[in-house]
């Protein structure tokens, strides 16, 4: 099995204020459109601004400043305005941003995760430099839960017989999103059984290796695909890759709705692959793992 992972992406750069660059991956975006006249939505979100008709849809805009905490655009800013249109979490959103800058090509690799001490961090997912140019990756993830309440999934009903088959197993769970961390150790800890969490995927591997050579591998591991560093892909495959862990229930999970990201997932031995983040469904692939793993 060859590892057909690419560890670079396309991603967005754009400015939200007049100084600083931000980014998001290009996977997420649908295309780029101009200031469209919106449309009043009652009752919603503080920052999100109205509706645009794109295509014959009616799409959602979110003033993507204001929900990050800087200064919401002016009326007459807004007329120079770009709408990046999404396709995240089975969303369709359009965030309002002051300027398209360029697309470019990042390695995984070169994101880090955000500084401590960097402004308005709440909303990051790393950092990587474009021309020594600071670019803060936005985590659209946590944009959508903060915006959009309403949306968050229910936890998944299980039984006292499914309980007790997870409960013995080592599950860990890896994301480098902190909102998806909570809503799925919320759901696990809801549930009363035991996991071990971590933000990226090399100190995942780290602790796989380390906890086998203790005799005490993981059973279910639980992974987001797009993660800097050693993404879901290159994750999963170092696993299958090591005679001492790959034993271990994949389940990669990614916020794309891509048949392409699910094909790479099966490739690099994954035993799901899921198109949402959705603690409901990812407690439910968890309950198949073990009943598989059961079987062995």
């Amino acid at each position: 099995m060859k590892n057909k992972a690419n560890q670079s992406q396309g991603l967005l750069l754009f400015r939200l204020s007049a100084r600083q660059l931000f980014a998001m991956g290009t996977l997420k975006i649908r295309e780029l459109v101009p200031f469209q006249p919106l449309n009043q939505l009652p009752n919603s979100h503080p920052s999100i601004v109205g509706a645009a008709m794109v295509r014959g849809n009616t799409i959602p805009i979110v003033d993507m400043a204001a929900a990050v905490g800087y200064k919401p655009l002016t009326a007459e800013e807004r007329q120079s305005a770009y709408i990046i249109i999404t396709d995240c979490q089975r969303m369709v959103i359009g965030f309002l941003v002051r300027g398209i800058e360029r697309i470019i090509e990042c390695n995984w690799h070169d994101i880090e995760a955000p500084p401590s001490n960097l402004g308005k961090n709440a909303f990051l997912t790393g950092v990587t430099r474009y021309e020594n140019q600071l670019i803060q990756l936005l985590d659209l993830e946590l944009l959508l839960a903060n915006t959009f309440p309403e949306a968050a999934q229910q936890l998944a009903s299980v039984t006292d017989i499914q309980r007790e088959l997870l409960r013995p197993l080592r599950i860990l769970l890896v994301d480098d999103s902190k909102v998806a961390r909570k809503q799925l150790s919320d759901a696990l800890d809801a549930l009363n059984i035991p996991y071990d969490v971590t933000s990226n995927g090399q100190q995942a591997l780290s602790m796989m290796e380390d906890w086998a050579a203790e005799k005490r591998p993981v059973d279910i591991l639980v992974s987001d695909i797009e993660m800097p560093g050693l993404d879901g892909y290159e994750l999963a495959f170092a696993v299958r890759d090591n005679p001492l862990l790959r034993h271990a229930y994949i389940i990669l999970h990614t916020s794309l709705s891509s048949e392409i990201s699910v094909g790479q997932a099966h490739q690099v031995g994954a035993n799901e692959a899921l198109t949402k983040f959705d603690a409901r469904e990812l407690v439910e692939a968890m309950l198949r793992g073990a009943q598989a793993l059961s079987q062995k």
